[in-house]
């Protein structure tokens, strides 16, 4: 199997990630690159050695049910591909013959993976001034910048790690993200993060750069520690990105401007086919975003100084 597996990520690499693909049937065993010990192995590790004639249900069930004791949620990515791979496989003149059905798609191995949990994470107005003190109290200026620009752009947390300088136009003050939905989707460059990002130091192609020449990898433990610092609950990444949609609510923002903006897919045909904003429609929307989220956070920020912000006291 693991010869066809790389040869469907070759196929593939246009519409899926290489290296995430690659990280789930990794063999593990590597030095970390953040913090000590090695690597273990990826969900479909155990896989890849098997023959794809004896890549039965059984054995898929059996893969299920060991992995779903220790890693559910990747386990269950990993059986998504592992599907998707097998179909890719019948329509492959070299492997069709090899395979019988899709071993992946069972009621079994979907039982003994779970449904995933609905996450709901997320940030609360009243927890917004604190949260702001505890995370521009962070040493690194990079990580201080990046998780505030998550909160206040709603991108997924792998979109605002892959921005680079040359995505940044701070004449038009414009951001073009690359959507794994769309392609790419520009959105406005606020004043305040426009002062976070033109702060940092251009030490590479990436606007939050990391070790060396790398992007920054993901701060989760310095997020963790920030919300211990505010006294809120344990917030993800991604629940940043939740709390920038739910606050949205507050201020009524229209649906679509704020899909838009976090580059989810248009819900309807008028939205698809017949709405086009530009981008100083979207920053007139984004501007009001603004406003009303500092005044959720009890934030003031200096005019003169948008890069400084002060708490207002209780």
């Amino acid at each position: 199997m693991g010869e066809a597996w790389q040869a469907c990520i070759a196929d593939r690499k246009a519409h899926w990630g290489a290296l995430h693909l690659l990280r789930l049937s990794a063999a593990g065993g590597v030095p970390r690159k953040r913090g000590a010990g090695l690597t273990i192995a990826g969900p479909l590790h155990s896989l890849m050695a098997v023959r794809l004639v004896d890549l039965t249900p059984a054995l898929v069930t059996k893969w299920a049910e060991h992995e779903a004791k220790t890693r559910p949620t990747p386990a269950r990515l990993s059986w998504r591909l592992l599907r998707a791979f097998l179909t890719w496989c019948t329509e492959q003149d070299a492997y069709a013959p090899l395979v019988t059905g899709n071993a992946a798609k069972t009621r079994k191995t979907r039982e003994a993976l779970g449904r995933a949990g609905v996450k709901r994470d997320a940030l609360q107005r009243e927890q917004l001034p604190a949260w702001f003190v505890a995370v521009r109290q962070i040493g690194n200026p990079a990580i201080a910048a990046y998780l505030q620009a998550l909160l206040l752009t709603g991108a997924r947390p792998g979109e605002l790690l892959a921005l680079r300088w040359d995505n940044v136009n701070l004449n038009w003050k414009g951001l073009t993200i690359h959507d794994k939905v769309e392609g790419d989707r520009i959105i406005p460059l606020t004043p305040y993060v426009h002062h976070l990002i033109a702060a940092l130091p251009r030490r590479s192609e990436w606007v939050f750069a990391g070790a060396g020449d790398k992007a920054l990898t993901r701060p989760a433990k310095n997020l963790n520690d920030a919300c211990t610092v505010a006294g809120v609950d344990h917030v993800s990444m991604h629940g940043l990105r939740r709390s920038f949609k739910s606050l949205t609510e507050w201020l009524e923002i229209p649906a679509g401007v704020v899909a838009q903006l976090m580059g989810h897919k248009p819900s309807a045909t008028a939205e698809k086919h017949y709405t086009v904003r530009l981008l100083d429609l979207l920053r007139v929307h984004h501007e009001k975003l603004r406003h009303g989220f500092w005044k959720q956070a009890g934030v003031t920020i200096d005019a003169a100084e948008p890069s400084k912000l002060r708490v207002e006291a209780d």
